[in-house]
């Protein structure tokens, strides 16, 4: 199922496969240029197969954790001791069900230990598991230049030569590794609020503040701004920190489909006509929550309706661009630089350093009041310690490079270099025969595996032909939508991506 935003389909519920042509129409106004995703529903036989995949392995998971409760098999999971067997359990082991059967079959593709930079090429450390998974054992040796399909590095500047390795080395030469308090006692200092200005201008907005962590820049900031008596309207694919935030608001949560402006305004409408529930007083801010670049779908926020929506229904947006800052738009600024918008359309900009920074933390944009006020309220302003000093400077001379204030053209090339490995990486898969998700522009590229089976398989195999990817599959996505998911970097080469493009037709044969 192939849509296109600018031509035909504006409130497309992909989870049905039902268009809205006849909705919005006016929103092919608010397209500059083509909107291209594509998302094909799981076959019938494919999703039946799954769904059979799944039983079995519960069935098995079952006659095993019998066989354990019998001493015949022993479980290597934390239990609760026998003279503890009468006390409030600690452990509850029917939700480590999944830990225990499911997830320990496949864990060796996961929390692979790597010992370089996290470039185009990574080396990693070569490990066995004499126990099926439950521990884990380094031989010694190491596997040399595997090609790097799984980190978010989408400029390439997860490097420890150049530019920006060289300043970070001299700041830490000066300033040490940390900083040891927080940015209202001693931790302020001079390269934050650098850091700070550069990134607002970046941006587009009045003013910016940084945090050391991304995910806390999301789950410590929303709670500061919205309480009881307000509701968050989050998109139903949105990262675990948005999530987490909002439920630490204490605001009421009503969740819309996943990039669907028809739930979404039916959601804002209700609200406006109900109010809040019992009482049906109005409520004190509305918040529309979404991300950039959906990591896991691959697919770009419909960001010029939703404007559109937040101005006609009055309410506030809070946008996430954790994947899309430095990925998308000419400059680089995200994904109201892809759609060509007001950076002043969005009442909260969120983003974070540790994709196409290579670096950490994470950063707020906006009007100076609202930054004003998070510095005094916000949690991770006031007792998390403030950022690295060489995290900061990596920060600063990438940003300037992308920003081209450092005197070459490298960060204007490896925008244009991200963008034509993106077009041509997902076209290579597509003319192969896989079925990818997501948006044509967008770095992140699920290849659909459905079957369980097939995930710890597809990870193994890809690494024996030297080739390091991310295989994900339920609970963080739909039972029967289980996939590898491909990163795309500026630092790939055409050779390195012809490789894993014809190494998944290999591999999924």
């Amino acid at each position: 199922v192939f849509y296109c935003v600018s031509e035909c389909d504006f409130g497309k519920d992909r989870s049905s496969g039902l268009s809205g042509c006849n909705h919005h129409a006016s929103c092919t106004s608010l397209y500059k240029k083509p909107f291209v995703e594509s998302f094909e529903e799981t076959p019938l036989l494919v999703a039946v197969l799954t769904y059979m995949g799944y039983g079995i392995l519960t069935i098995f998971g079952y006659l095993r954790d019998f066989l354990r409760d019998w001493k015949f098999e022993k479980c290597h999971l934390a239990r609760e001791r026998e003279e503890q067997k009468d006390f409030v359990p600690l452990y509850q082991d029917f939700e480590n069900f999944y830990t225990r059967n499911l997830y320990m079959r496949i864990r060796d593709n996961w929390n692979r230990p790597i010992r370089s930079v996290p470039g185009a090429k990574m080396d990693l450390v070569e490990r066995v598991t004499p126990d099926y998974n439950w521990t884990f054992e380094h031989t010694g040796k190491v596997l040399k230049d595997v090609i790097n399909m799984g980190s978010y590095n989408y400029l390439g500047f997860a490097e420890n030569t150049g530019t920006c390795a060289d300043a970070a080395s001299e700041c830490a030469v000066k300033y040490g590794v940390g900083v040891c308090s927080s940015r209202q006692e001693t931790g302020n200092l001079d390269k934050h609020e650098e850091l700070e200005k550069l990134v607002a201008r970046f941006l587009g907005v009045e003013s910016s503040m940084v945090f050391g962590m991304g995910f806390a820049t999301n789950s410590m900031n929303i709670p500061a701004l919205m309480g009881k008596g307000c509701l968050i309207l989050s998109d139903e694919l949105n990262h675990a920190s948005l999530v987490l935030g909002a439920r630490l608001s204490g605001a009421t949560i009503r969740v819309f489909k996943h990039n669907n402006m028809q739930s979404l305004e039916k959601l804002l409408r209700d609200a406006i006509v109900h109010g809040q529930p019992r009482i049906h007083r109005p409520w004190k801010k509305i918040l529309i929550l979404v991300e950039g670049i959906y990591s896991m779908e691959g697919s770009i926020v419909r960001l010029p309706e939703i404007i559109a929506l937040k101005k006609k229904y009055k309410a506030y947006l809070y946008l996430d661009e954790a994947h899309s800052i430095g990925a998308l738009g000419p400059r680089g600024s995200g994904v109201v630089d892809y759609f060509g918008l007001d950076p002043c359309d969005v009442d909260i900009m969120m983003g974070t350093f540790t994709k196409s920074f290579g670096a950490a933390g994470g950063y707020i944009g906006g009007k100076k009041d609202l930054v004003d006020y998070l510095r005094l309220h916000s949690h991770s302003a006031v007792y998390a310690t403030s950022m690295s000093p060489p995290i900061t400077q990596q920060i600063i001379t990438s940003m300037k490079c992308i920003m081209g204030e450092d005197g070459t053209t490298l960060g204007q090339e490896r925008l244009c270099q991200l963008s034509e490995n993106t077009t041509y990486f997902r076209r290579r898969l597509h003319e192969m025969g896989f079925i990818i998700y997501g948006n044509n522009d967008s770095p992140v590229v699920p290849l659909m595996l459905y079957m369980p089976a097939k995930i710890g398989a597809f990870g193994r195999e890809m690494l024996k032909r030297n080739i390091g990817t991310v295989v994900v599959g339920f609970p963080a996505t739909p039972i029967i939508e289980s996939r590898a998911r491909f990163c795309v970097s500026a630092a790939h080469t055409r050779e390195m991506l012809d490789t894993v493009s014809i190494t998944c037709t290999l591999v999924k044969q």
